[in-house]
């Protein structure tokens, strides 16, 4: 790859916060990043520093065994100072506590939903869990009922995954109010340095009033997918991350909002891409100048910072287009989503190593696997905040809508399989495979192939609208897994289809 592509590289594949209001009023105002804030947007406070992830503390006094209690219950947060938002929150946080364990740990998760009236699961987000273990919205959990999660982290596993929600007609709202959290699986043997400062950035989208309200989803929501009026980093609007001059970073990407794409750039200097879904890259991929992350995606990327003291980079989210099903796509109306500052005594800059880990190409597949991606009118379905019951735009795959009662493909365990994503439709879709890691081959646009930028292990990809994308993927457990948009709103109105693999 020249230095020229690896800089025009896109990816395409604490507790909850205190935030007080700068300001009211129907008048747009100002934010840090130099974004106007629509009127009639309250506008949260920006610069606070960036709270860490709570960690979920680990209750076993049994080496290699991870064990803890999840509950998903109404919470609520005080993002504008004095009127408090009621959300959903894991364990009381909103992001939900970060779970941090091992390559080959037994994990144990007895999870509590206490969200009143709604069914509710854990899906464990690109994680290798056995098919019954993964919160499939086959098997779901009522409300105020109790369930063991219980697997075991093979190796190799290591890279930064998360879980959330997935019952069918509800997991949209309940991602969108907040039940999201980071798992890290860390490495026997890290082969990336000491002395490189870890930090995961939760990215999630908030819409709510001048009350303090999480809005209802509007029809538009429910056919372009639901894009809120902030974009936060842990909880936080626009917050600020100090670091010595001279420091190395590695920055954990998590895109867990509904819909929104995010494309990201810092101002004036470039990232090293190092992993991607499935955890650290063969050898790492310098000079990226910015990185399209859609939802359900993840990125680590390492920043080396200047040595100089007092020096302010912000994170910048550009605009993209991923296509809209109403009118016109709003503009993003927040431009920083985080200021690294330097302060403090210079250190010396970490390298990091040529290589990173072994990751070989999967086997010449012994089947295939084509899915069309359209869209048509239709009723659209509702569940929780999302009013059903009206006339918009069904997402299908294969001229279907999604049917749990329903096989629709099988694949054999073990076997490598060439699948093909073809995007008939309108928008973009990040189509996201349960339960494995699959490794992108290249994206197909009126008959030019452009082969992927590199080798590594995904669970989510972008099918950008009038393409076509080829991936090969191996199951290795038996089992009924989902494929799906990670646009949550479509998955609800039908873009998901149930796979067994047997």
């Amino acid at each position: 790859m020249t230095s020229k592509s690896r800089r025009a590289l896109l990816l395409a594949a604490a507790a909850a916060p205190l935030v007080t209001a700068c300001g009211g009023g129907t008048d747009s105002s100002m934010g840090m990043g130099g974004t106007a804030v629509p009127a009639g947007v309250p506008q949260l406070t920006e610069g606070q520093p960036l709270p860490s992830l709570p960690a979920l503390a680990n209750g076993s006094t049994t080496a290699g065994v991870f064990e803890a209690t999840l509950r998903a219950a109404p919470a609520q947060v005080d993002y504008l100072g004095g009127r408090a938002t009621e959300v959903l929150a894991y364990n009381g946080a909103n992001p939900g506590p970060a779970i941090v364990a091992t390559e080959g740990d037994r994990i144990r998760i007895r999870f509590e939903n206490r969200i009143p009236g709604q069914p509710s699961t854990i899906h464990w987000h690109g994680l290798p869990v056995p098919a019954e273990q993964d919160g499939n919205p086959m098997d779901p959990v009522a409300s105020g009922a109790d369930r063991l999660y219980e697997f075991t982290l093979p190796q190799g596993s290591a890279g930064s995954y998360w879980y959330h929600p997935h019952p069918h007609l509800y997991t949209a709202e309940q991602v969108a109010r907040g039940l999201a959290g980071a798992f890290i699986v860390r490495p026997k043997s890290d082969p990336l340095p000491a002395g490189l400062e870890d930090h995961v950035l939760m990215l999630t989208d908030l819409r709510i009033d001048a009350a303090g309200r999480m809005m209802g989803w509007t029809a538009e929501d429910m056919m372009s997918g639901r894009v809120g009026d902030h974009v936060l980093v842990n909880g936080r609007r626009s917050p600020a991350l100090a670091a010595a001059p001279g420091a190395t970073l590695r920055l954990r990407l998590f895109n867990a909002t509904n819909a929104r794409y995010l494309r990201l750039a810092f101002d004036g200097l470039t990232m090293t891409l190092i992993g991607t879904d499935g955890g650290l890259l063969g050898a790492p991929l310098p000079g990226i100048s910015e990185l399209l992350l859609t939802p359900g995606e993840r990125a680590e990327v390492v920043v080396q910072l200047p040595q100089t003291a007092g020096m302010q980079i912000a994170l910048r989210m550009l605009a993209h287009d991923r296509g809209w099903m109403m009118g016109t796509m709003p503009a993003p109306n927040q431009s920083a989503l985080l200021t690294l500052r330097t302060e403090g005594a210079p250190r010396t800059p970490v390298a990091l190593p040529a290589t990173l880990r072994p990751v070989a190409p999967l086997l010449l597949p012994v089947a295939s696997k084509r899915f069309e991606l359209t869209q048509r009118p239709g009723m659209m379905n509702g569940g929780g905040m999302m009013a059903g019951g009206m006339m918009g735009w069904q997402f299908l795959i294969d001229g279907r809508l999604f049917d749990m009662n329903r096989v629709d493909r099988t694949s054999i365990v073990g076997q490598v399989e060439q699948w093909e994503f073809v995007n008939l439709s309108s928008m973009d879709h990040p189509m996201h495979i349960h339960g494995t890691q699959f490794q992108v081959l290249e994206t197909e646009r009126a008959g030019a192939r452009t082969p992927a930028a590199y080798l590594g292990w995904k669970d989510t990809v972008d099918v950008p609208r009038g393409a076509t994308v080829r991936l090969r993927v191996r199951f290795d457990s038996p089992g009924l897994r989902m494929y799906h948009c990670h646009i949550l709103e479509h998955e609800s109105q039908g873009m998901m289809g149930v796979l067994r693999v047997q």
